[in-house]
């Protein structure tokens, strides 16, 4: 069970649970093709993206496996949101889980998604006592690739033609690290800060 404090805060981000007045901004994000390009739903519109946000809102803790913890990330400097970060509780008894992120690609190329992944997977690590975290993404998703890698995540896996998405076959590739892995990258780390 994992029930964080909130915020929780990174060298330049607040990590916090979503509220309601995140709509403009999330509907900003989620409204753009370049967004929804590897994910598996299209552009979203005003009520869709309401939609999304009130799953998001209640995404807030893991109490059981099967859910899912969705924080939005904010840049710390200016209070402006960026985007999101997930961590998914697969399995208590295999202790597995799976990060994810979504960003506005106006703040792409700076480290952000790294940072607020990076502290996804402490989570998992320190919060849930995962053994193994997994990043799945669509092969096409170059800089999503880049940024498992830079969390030391190994490719694993490259499943070819694997399913169809919006109307065409698409390859999947799936990075994992281990909690060991994890630690020997960062040794000292103490979990985010709530």
């Amino acid at each position: 069970m994992l029930k964080p404090s909130y915020p929780i805060r990174t060298e330049r981000l607040i990590l916090r649970p979503y509220t309601p007045a995140d709509l403009d901004a999330l509907y900003a994000i989620h409204r753009l093709p370049e967004v929804a390009r590897y994910l598996y739903w299209e552009p979203r519109d005003r009520e869709q993206t309401r939609e999304a946000l009130e799953r998001k809102i209640n995404e807030t803790a893991l109490l059981e496996e099967g859910q899912s913890l969705t924080l939005a990330v904010e840049l710390a400097a200016t209070g402006e949101l960026l985007g999101d970060v997930l961590l998914i509780w697969h399995s208590r008894a295999q202790r597995s889980g799976e990060i994810g992120y979504v960003f506005h690609p106006g703040h792409h190329g700076r480290g952000y998604a790294t940072e607020a992944a990076g502290a996804m997977l402490e989570l998992g690590f320190d919060g849930l006592d995962l053994h193994r975290v997994v990043g799945r993404l669509d092969a096409r998703n170059e800089a999503s690739a880049r940024v498992l890698e830079k969390l030391g995540m190994r490719r694993e896996a490259h499943f070819v033609d694997n399913e169809i998405m919006k109307g065409e076959w698409t390859s999947e590739l799936v990075y994992a690290i281990l909690l060991r892995e994890w630690r020997a990258r960062h040794p000292s780390t103490p979990a985010p800060a709530g």
